[in-house]
């Protein structure tokens, strides 16, 4: 029996603050689309503000597990959830490669970082 693929759920607002609990909704969203797909959900992290993609807490909380090499695939509501940066953009695809991720959307699915 083939074991499922391990994934992490990141959550991400611009906003400074979470007032309309939309990390929440994001985590919900991201969860039951695991489930539909049956991924396990090994983690999760979230963020809020403008910070750059690598300096945000919750996202280095999802990429030491990848080095680890904990994670299968990262989860994420949609591509705005982590950066507009094509540097930042262009180290996440390196990470991607380097740790055999795979990055999945319930609006797009399997998600091509170019």
């Amino acid at each position: 029996m083939e074991s499922r693929k391990r994934a992490w759920a990141y959550c991400s607002i611009d906003a400074p603050e979470d007032e309309n609990d939309a990390l929440k909704k994001q985590r919900q969203q991201l969860c039951e689309y695991a489930s539909q797909m049956e991924f396990a959900v090994i983690g999760s992290s979230s963020d809020t503000g403008r910070k750059p993609l690598w300096e945000r807490t919750g996202f280095r909380r999802f990429v030491d597990a990848a080095v680890r090499g904990e994670v299968d695939i990262l989860l994420v509501a949609s591509r705005r959830c982590l950066t507009h940066s094509s540097m930042q953009m262009a180290q996440l695809q390196a990470l991607e490669k380097e740790c055999g991720l795979q990055v999945y959307s319930p609006l797009t699915g399997s998600m091509e970082l170019l």
